[in-house]
């Protein structure tokens, strides 16, 4: 009986132990390069390669989970998922309410673009995704923000006149106006905003967040890190 009772607790640590490996990634789906839905219907991009690759240097086995970025630190504090890795800068401001990992991706420049070179980017309206850093940019620089949930929409906005232009992710932009056949450009310089893109975590999670830590500081010193932003951003892309 003793031998039972011993063999079923192993067997339930072991269960636990198991159950504890499975991390829930949360991501939007919605912002190529760094985040995408492919025709399989499965996340993509560069941070799910580098997710992946994190996930299998940390010992863990990692599911991911698609969320609406508006809410995606509300639900990654309800427990819907176990980390973020959606293109999220490193901000004071989100530092208050969630625990960043250490930059997978260093501070990269933003970009204005609009119908015209001399769209008024200071006083006229600025389309920006909501709960960005780019949307906290616009709303302090005089000009009139316009939100909306998606990267896609705020591109829209310009086309369709709502804005006079859009702020967002340099990377992000790029292939819009490579794409657009000259209806888009880019409109002054690029802006400097964030300390870079990191995972966020719940507060509490700190062993989760330190394995993560130790995992991207391994991709960093191997080259890996640097090869998988060079493969999805370009060979002139910012890199560590």
């Amino acid at each position: 009986m003793k031998k039972m009772l011993l063999a079923t607790a192993l067997l339930a640590l072991t269960a636990g132990a198991s159950a504890a490996q499975t991390v829930r990634l949360g991501t939007e789906g919605g912002y190529p390069p760094f985040n995408f839905i492919d025709d399989a219907g499965q996340v993509a991009g560069f941070e799910r390669e580098v997710g992946d690759e994190l996930c299998k240097r940390a010992g863990l086995t990692c599911e991911w989970v698609v969320n609406d970025w508006d809410s995606i630190i509300p639900n990654l504090q309800s427990g819907n998922y176990d980390a973020i890795i959606a293109g999220m800068s490193i901000t004071p401001e989100r530092s208050q309410v969630v625990s960043f990992s250490q930059n997978y991706f260093p501070p990269a420049a933003s970009s204005f673009v609009g119908l015209s070179a001399d769209a008024d980017i200071h006083g006229g309206v600025v389309a920006a995704q909501v709960g960005t850093i780019q949307s906290a940019y616009v709303a302090q620089s005089g000009a009139t923000l316009l939100e909306f949930p998606t990267p896609d929409e705020t591109v829209a906005a310009v086309r369709n006149g709502e804005a006079v232009a859009v702020l967002a992710d340099h990377d992000y932009l790029v292939p819009h106006v490579a794409e657009s056949n000259g209806e888009l450009v880019f409109v002054g310089e690029p802006v400097s905003i964030g300390g870079g893109i990191g995972m966020a975590f719940r507060q509490s999670d700190n062993e989760l967040r330190e394995k993560f830590d130790a995992a991207i500081t391994s991709m960093k010193e191997d080259g890996t890190l640097n090869a998988a932003i060079e493969k999805h951003f370009g060979p002139d892309s910012t890199k560590f």
